[in-house]
């Protein structure tokens, strides 16, 4: 189909890893439904954003072994967290069995959902207990002929109210049995109820089937099976007995953290308290019966006895013996790798890409690209500045859909909705995931963002935001010729110091807004060692984060009740599962940007930039030299690719009560922003007319310096526009002038005033 224009979708892929030194590897993995055949170039990328306000798309094709058409098939996505558990000599013997735990289901009466099952879809065989499309607790049991006898409890359920369920089959009768207590039956909410129905006796269960919690399997058991009818919502304390129980003697062993030793009818015992930031929920019976998890469910999450004792999940763990399973939960999409590139060890630097193009006869013309970085070399630095690319940034933004699910997303812009091939795609196809900006389809919050999916906004020609933005930075520094080495925020975190120290200068780009402790303290030592830093953003450090301790490219986000946040965690749930660490923001963690770098978050500016007037600092002589070849009245970038200034999107404001350093020299404001210029939450403590920008003086842009011990020093801009302006006037502008002085006396090896 033509839609006019290049199209971007036909085809679509990730790398992995997605950040990797010369003389490594890296592979790629691509899958098109309409597309046998690709022309494939990899690039460098110089500036990724087509946008003609500013530089333009420039990519510098790569000599690569890799090049070519190259043949391509459709690989699918399967959405979709559990646990599964393989199969065991105990759960294939199993005769009469009761299986049951506390619930809390999110979306009952949507489709089928599955709560435990042994079971194929294929044969229909096996036993599985789940909701019903109606929402009515349901357990089936089938011989693998076609014939499925169920019994179903007589109401629904209802959603986000917990209750405990079971299910039992007795093998020597085929009597079936469900039974569903509310846990707080007060005011309506009651929906205890049972169901009876009348199976086969006897029945023998498939073999090499896993038990699979939250979903059941389609088919054949491999080692990873496929699964379906996922459940939405939380599942607390699963347990499976080999007897017929009562349920009152089924609850007691679903309430009883630790099993009774020698249980002769307690089969299997889980645990979701156990490691939470792991992978793998543990069974504390005697079977030792042991999972893995499947799209990294949410953890660190609020059980049914959870009662507000304590609200970090270190403190109590039995209260946080659940996991948040969501049908669309999506981390690794596990395509097969359809190439592999290996890196020469002579190319620089940078940011790349693979453009993947073809020409279909009854469609536009096909221009897609996977995103990765060329990291430099640890052991051998090229250059004295670094730029660091923020990957938690990036991952965090991944695929956002807000542009089509927030009602006043025009509102917030300011303008109508212009929507992409991207965005028309994203509204189709949910499957790639989400940003951790939007909400699943149960209405929780997505908190895993992963690399190993399609991410069509890091990426060359992508939605102006961030990747787009960071990439006219790449392109000044190409254009003025300054040498420069890549590290990310990943290998900060990963590394620490170590990551930073052969540098003289370090340049976090537009938008670091994802911070993780490690990565905060490795920036933190590096200016307290004397190292230089150029912070070329706004809403900087703002949201505290936690990479995975196991996977690569995979970061947790907890958002409470404070900050610019599209939705809110649950209560109890602020701490984040990686790591146990309170989320956030990082103000409210003790660690105001303004400590770190002089400036933080105060407004987001959608409907036009600004420039910044210089203040009476910037002629003091410890600053005065950012300033040679640019008028003494001059306006710093009142223009720009975004919206016309070099202050806007989201703006940054130094203040002393938030940690801003008393040697801070404030030496450029832009402090007429207008009435599109609205604070953040947390900057006001009560609501009234004159908050926005046209009236309220904290609603501003500074332009900060500070030296720091051993001679170091921070520049901060306080804008995501910035880096926008640099090319404005053919890089002839007094922004461009002003970063080439502050660049270049930062890798001056002199000791900075």
């Amino acid at each position: 189909m033509r839609l006019g224009g290049i199209d971007t979708t036909s085809i679509l892929g990730y790398a992995a890893p997605l950040a990797v030194e010369p003389g490594g590897q890296v592979a790629f993995h691509l899958s098109s439904d309409s597309l046998q055949k690709v022309d494939v170039t990899v690039v460098r990328v110089r500036c990724g954003d087509p946008d003609p306000a500013g530089p333009g798309l420039k990519l510098v094709p790569m000599a690569s072994p890799v090049n070519g058409p190259r043949a391509v098939s459709h690989q699918p996505i399967r959405t979709g967290s559990c646990a599964v558990i393989a199969d065991r000599p105990a759960l294939r013997d199993l005769a009469s069995f009761t299986v049951g735990c506390f619930l809390w289901p999110t979306l009952p009466g949507t489709a089928a959902q599955t709560i435990l099952s042994r079971w194929r879809d294929d044969r229909q065989a096996g036993w599985r207990l789940g909701l019903d499309a109606s929402g009515h607790l349901e357990l089936a049991v089938g011989d693998g002929t076609g014939a499925v006898a169920s019994a179903r409890s007589a109401r629904p359920v209802l959603a986000r109210e917990w209750l405990f369920v079971c299910g039992s089959y007795d093998a020597a009768t085929g009597q079936l049995a469900v039974h569903q207590i509310s846990l707080d039956p007060q005011a309506g909410r009651d929906r205890s109820s049972h169901g009876l129905a009348k199976g086969g006796a006897g029945l023998a269960w498939p073999q090499d089937v896993p038990l699979v919690i939250a979903a059941r399997c389609t088919g054949e058991a491999l080692d990873a099976p496929r699964t379906a009818a996922h459940f939405d919502g939380k599942i607390d304390r699963p347990r499976l007995c080999r007897a017929t129980l009562e349920p009152g003697a089924m609850r007691a062993q679903c309430e009883r953290i630790n099993p009774a030793p020698g249980d002769p009818d307690l089969l299997a015992a889980w645990d979701f308290s156990i490691d939470i930031p792991g992978l793998t929920v543990q069974d504390r019976s005697a079977h030792r019966l042991h999972g893995r998890l499947v799209q990294v469910p949410a953890r660190g999450v609020t059980g049914a006895n959870w009662d507000g004792t304590a609200n970090d999940w270190r403190a109590l763990p039995a209260h946080y013996g659940a996991i948040h399973f969501c049908a669309d939960d999506m981390a690794d999409c596990g395509w097969s790798a359809d190439f592999t590139l290996d890196v020469p060890t002579d190319w620089p630097a940078g940011y790349y890409a693979v453009r993947l193009a073809a020409t279909p006869a009854d469609g536009d013309p096909v221009e897609s690209y996977v995103g990765f970085f060329v990291r430099s070399p640890r052991a051998r630095p090229a250059a004295k500045l670094a730029i660091v690319v923020p990957i938690a940034t990036y991952l965090a933004y991944a695929n956002g859909a807000l542009r089509m699910d927030q009602v006043h997303a025009e509102s917030m812009l300011e303008g109508l909705m212009v929507l992409s091939r991207d965005d028309l795609y994203l509204q189709a196809h949910r499957e790639v995931g989400l940003s951790t900006y939007d909400t699943h389809a149960d209405g929780s919050g997505w908190r895993v963002s992963g690399s190993r999916r399609p991410i069509l906004n890091m990426r060359p020609r992508c939605n102006t935001f961030n990747y787009g933005n960071d990439t006219h930075l790449i392109d000044w520094l190409e254009e003025k010729g300054i040498d420069y080495d890549v590290v990310t925020d990943e290998d900060l975190h990963r590394e620490g110091l170590a990551a930073l120290r052969p540098y003289r200068c370090v340049m976090t780009l537009s938008h670091p807004e994802y911070y993780s402790r490690e990565m905060w303290d490795a920036l933190d030592s590096y200016q307290r060692a004397g190292g230089r830093h150029m912070y070329l953003g706004g809403n900087g450090f703002y949201w505290r984060i936690a990479f995975h301790r196991d996977l690569a490219n995979v970061i947790e986000v907890r958002r409470d009740v404070t900050g610019v946040r599209t939705w809110e965690g649950e209560a109890g749930e602020a701490h984040l599962a990686f790591t146990g660490e309170a989320g956030g923001l990082w103000r409210s963690n003790g660690r105001a940007p303004q400590r770190l770098v002089g400036v933080g978050f105060d407004a987001q500016v959608f409907d036009r930039s600004a420039g910044y007037r210089r203040l009476p600092a910037s002629h003091d002589p410890r600053a005065a030299w950012m300033f040679e070849g640019i008028g003494a009245d001059e306006m710093i970038g009142n223009f720009g690719a975004r919206n016309g200034g070099a202050a806007g999107l989201e703006i940054d404001r130094a203040d002393p009560s938030l940690g801003s350093p008393p040697g801070m020299l404030l030496v450029a404001s832009a402090d007429r922003i207008g009435y599109g210029g609205m604070p953040a939450p947390e900057e006001f403590r009560t609501f009234h007319r004159g908050l926005d920008g046209e009236q309220n003086a904290r609603v501003r842009a500074d332009l900060v310096y500070f030296p720091t011990a051993q001679g170091g020093g921070v520049f901060s801009t306080g804008s995501i526009a910035w880096v926008t302006a640099l090319s404005h006037n053919r890089y002839d502008n007094n922004v461009s002038r002003l970063m080439e002085n502050v660049v270049r006396r930062f890798l001056d090896p002199a000791p900075l005033p």
